[in-house]
């Protein structure tokens, strides 16, 4: 497409008054990732399954759920990585939520807030929600609106470490109605709200607005909140377990107990699936390197997820070598991505060039194909003036061609990658250092407030089921520059922060198109990251478990825990 600096919105203003509810999910509102065919992911056919079995009348049995991180941020409007929002979809509610379809399905709201429904006014400035009233706490408390209300001034509120503001940031007036309805104004419109408010659960007022620091509270170990299940007991290191909340306002739950339990070995915690210590193992997953075998496993149900994320190598741009872009270019030149999945990942995933997922609507097909070629690193680095000295380690005006890469310990293959990796980068003049840590530790501040040199690390790059990235890329969403997002490898970028911002205020998706396709080029040239491939985890459960169902539109499969149960 051809390169518009000036980006402008086709019209100053956007006119939703003539856009009905179905031709609005299409226009930015409510769409997401498409459920594949089954077959695209060789997953068995669940809904064949569930449709025979009935759920018990009552919580009956334990699942133990297999995770090779641990768990450690329980506040669901806080930092937290993948394995953390297991407990934030669980314990918590969110107005509505993202279902493999993509489209949105009401939980705490009575309905999904449209201008065909007026619950969407003005040209996307006026919001109305309204909320059942049959909601309690786990505390027996009423869930109302105040808690709404709450809740997304407490995500904007001075010092709060909140895990993104982007898109909250807009809102002005939040008014509550009456005990079970709310509305607000935004100061600009925000088109990826709906699908950013499906990923932002609520949190009780009455147990933290006393609290004299939001950032520690004892709310943050040992939350209370409106899901399917509540919270019980934590073995740090261990497990943690959750219990039946049958007070549940929706279906559900059907499970008594869901055990969460942590084996950071991943050989190890494929051999506690194969055993039957855990009846599921999700996210990271099965390696791949026991793909094959794990699909003949007796009473297993084994298959490729359909997943969102992105493997990378995510470079801290505040380091004197990585902040230079020839260097980064450099680097992945020399890194043989296709020789990693094949040796490592038995060819499971496929190379990406991009942040956004090949399923999107907004994904760019026609980037340039990543090359590994070891002469043009070279000779980038010779003409950006990083000079070989003794050994064949660059360095350029004292500053030496070195960092440490960092991932989670005892993730066998990414620290196999790890090895590759120095190696690749050592035959153009590269000093790479490793430096893992255990999930606990490097998912902490040392991610979220850049301490690490670069990361070999898995992520997303939407604002839930909608493709705008600006939680990770704006310059706003930097917290170590006081930004509230996720951009935590510090990237800068005018033309991109300009296109996100219009992206963010158009309806018009084929617009939005255009827009995302422009900054997918400028991050495969600028290359804030160095992107590797699309997420292909292994994943299994127990044959017996009704109503698992991946969902590329979530970051974690057991986003609907609730929904389980063992069938005969």
């Amino acid at each position: 497409m051809s390169h518009d600096k000036t980006m402008q919105p086709k019209s100053g203003k956007f006119d939703l008054g003539a856009i009905g509810r179905r031709d609005m999910l299409g226009l930015g509102l409510g769409f997401g990732l498409t459920t594949m065919a089954a077959s695209t992911f060789g997953f068995p056919a669940w809904a064949q399954t569930d449709a025979a079995a009935t759920p018990p009348s009552k919580p009956t049995g334990v699942v133990v759920v297999g995770l090779s991180q641990e768990p450690v941020s329980f506040h669901p409007l806080m930092p937290g990585v993948e394995v953390d929002e297991i407990i934030w979809t669980n314990i918590f509610s969110s107005l509505w939520v993202a279902q493999p379809d993509g489209s949105l399905k009401p939980d705490l709201a009575i309905e999904v807030p449209s201008v065909e429904n007026g619950g969407i006014a003005e040209g996307g400035l006026l919001w109305t929600v309204r909320l059942r009233d049959d909601v309690t706490w786990h505390d027996g408390k009423p869930f109302t609106a105040e808690d709404v209300k709450y809740s997304l001034e407490l995500i904007n509120q001075e010092g709060f470490r909140s895990r993104t503001r982007v898109g909250h940031s807009l809102l002005g007036e939040i008014t509550v109605v009456g005990p079970h309805e709310i509305s607000w104004r935004m100061t600009e419109a925000f088109s990826p709200y709906l699908a950013l408010l499906a990923n932002t659960h609520m949190v009780p007022r009455h147990l933290l607005e006393g609290e004299a620091d939001q950032n520690s509270t004892a709310f943050g170990g040992q939350p209370v909140g409106t899901g399917p299940f509540k919270w019980d007991t934590r073995t740090p290191g261990d497990n943690i377990t959750l219990a039946a909340n049958e007070t549940y306002h929706g279906d559900g739950p059907y499970l008594d107990q869901a055990v969460l339990k942590y084996v950071p070995d991943m050989t190890s915690l494929y051999a506690q699936f194969q055993t039957g210590q855990v009846d599921m193992v999700i996210i990271s997953g099965i390696p791949q390197n026991f793909y094959a075998e794990a699909k003949n496993l007796p009473d297993r149900e084994v298959f490729i997820a359909p997943s969102g994320n992105i493997e990378l190598v995510m470079p801290n741009l505040d380091h004197p070598a990585l902040r230079e872009k020839p260097v980064r270019q450099a680097l992945y030149y020399a890194m043989n991505k296709q020789v990693i999945i094949d040796a490592i990942y038995y060819g499971v995933p496929t190379v990406t060039e991009s942040f956004s997922p090949r399923e999107s609507w907004a994904y760019n097909p026609n980037l340039p194909a990543h090359v590994y070629d070891p002469e043009k690193a070279n000779a980038l680095l010779d003409e950006a003036g990083w000079v070989r000295g003794d050994g064949g380690m660059r360095s350029k005006d004292g500053v030496p061609l070195a960092f440490q890469i960092s991932t989670t310990t005892g993730n066998q293959l990414r620290e196999q990658v790890q090895q590759f990796l120095m190696q690749d980068w050592a035959a153009i003049g590269v000093a790479l250092s490793i430096n893992n840590m255990p999930a606990a530790v490097i998912w902490g501040d040392f991610y979220v407030r850049s301490q690490f040199e670069s990361l070999l690390v898995g992520t997303s790059f939407r604002t839930g089921v909608d493709p705008d990235p600006a939680a990770r890329f704006a310059s706003t969403a930097i917290p170590l520059k006081g930004g509230s997002g996720g951009n935590y490898m510090q990237w800068q970028n005018a033309e991109a922060d300009a296109l996100m911002k219009e992206g963010q205020a158009s309806f018009d998706q084929e617009r939005r198109r255009e827009i995302y396709h422009r900054l997918q080029e400028i991050v495969r040239e600028e290359l804030p990251i160095l992107p590797i491939w699309q997420y292909a985890p292994v994943e299994g459960y127990k044959k017996g478990l009704v109503g698992f169902a991946p969902n590329i539109n979530q970051r974690q499969n057991a986003w609907n825990m609730g929904s389980w149960f063992w069938g005969s």
